[in-house]
């Protein structure tokens, strides 16, 4: 039977590591003074909890679903409420790791509650840990030590708003860390857009679409072998367009090819393109040029 150890609750993940609760909805923990016993050589980790987490050391093999996550010696790791993630630990592993917890209701109806999911990284998975510089580590390290401050004082009316600034702070940080990461992995990004556009073309050259329907931004990142989140953030960093407006942008342009340079039906070319209905995709078409496809081919006659 599968080991999995979860984690609903601050106090459930600090019991688990041998930690005192100084705080019932946050903690920032030094994995270097945990119970070694937390540590199964092989273990699965559900998390109802937000966490990050800088690895500073090498641990073995995490993967996160079905992928192995890319992470090594000063990487950030993060994990949203709900995902599980599976930790094959080295037989010589000592943990080494600096990481922030917090429960989803610390943050409801603040600012950050409000903004949450801008933080996409959360949700990202495989080759997509954030590889810090060591003066981005100084950063992450100062910004959990300023939580860290604030956990261990008593309670008070400004508590709450303190904590989350600056746990809102440090994902500030951690978003323009990503984007740098973006920005120094340039070719591997073009590498990931070239396969991209070239899977688009290969969904409509062939019945694809015919037969499974119109593309989704998920189809074609789990072809780049990335999740959606990551995928999207990288195609519009590399465009300025979303990978949604790419595939939108494909479908109209050879919607309007075989509008004018075939004679097929407006079914036909609905069905070709992956509409289930021809209702659909005249909608689609009139939102996107103010006619419909009826309209388009007179039009231009």
């Amino acid at each position: 039977m599968e080991n999995l150890i979860k984690f609903n609750s601050i106090d459930e993940y600090n019991k688990a590591m041998g930690f005192e609760t100084k705080h019932p909805l946050v903690a920032v923990v030094d994995l270097k003074k945990a119970d070694k016993k937390a540590f199964p050589q092989e273990v699965s980790y559900y998390y109802g909890v937000y966490a990050l987490f800088l690895k500073q050391t090498y641990c073995g093999d995490i993967t996160y679903g079905r992928m192995p996550y890319d992470y090594q010696e000063g990487t950030v790791t993060s994990f949203a409420p709900g995902q599980v993630v599976h930790v094959k630990h080295r037989p010589d592993y000592e943990p080494n790791a600096l990481g922030l917890l917090f429960h989803p209701d610390l943050i409801r109806g603040t600012s950050l509650g409000q903004e949450i999911k801008q933080y996409s990284f959360f949700s990202y998975s495989s080759t997509e840990a954030l590889h810090l510089s060591e003066q981005e580590k100084m950063i992450y390290k100062d910004c959990l030590e300023k939580i860290k401050i604030e956990t261990e004082r008593p309670i008070d009316n400004h508590s709450k708003k303190l904590i989350c600034r600056n746990i809102e702070l440090l994902l500030d940080y951690c978003m323009r860390f990503y984007e740098r990461q973006f920005i120094t992995r340039k070719v591997v990004n073009r590498d990931i857009l070239t396969k991209f556009e070239n899977e688009l073309d290969g969904y409509f050259e062939g019945d694809t679409a015919a037969v499974n329907g119109l593309p989704t931004v998920k189809y074609f990142a789990e072809k780049c072998f990335l999740s959606p989140n990551y995928f999207g953030d990288l195609i519009k960093r590399e465009t300025g367009r979303t990978p949604q407006e790419y595939i939108q942008n494909k479908i109209m342009d050879l919607a309007k090819d075989e509008l004018l340079g075939t004679r097929k039906t407006i079914n036909e070319i609905s069905y070709s393109l992956g509409f289930q209905y021809s209702q659909h995709f005249n909608r689609y078409f009139k939102r996107n040029t103010g006619m419909t496809p009826s309209e388009y081919r007179k039009a231009s006659v």
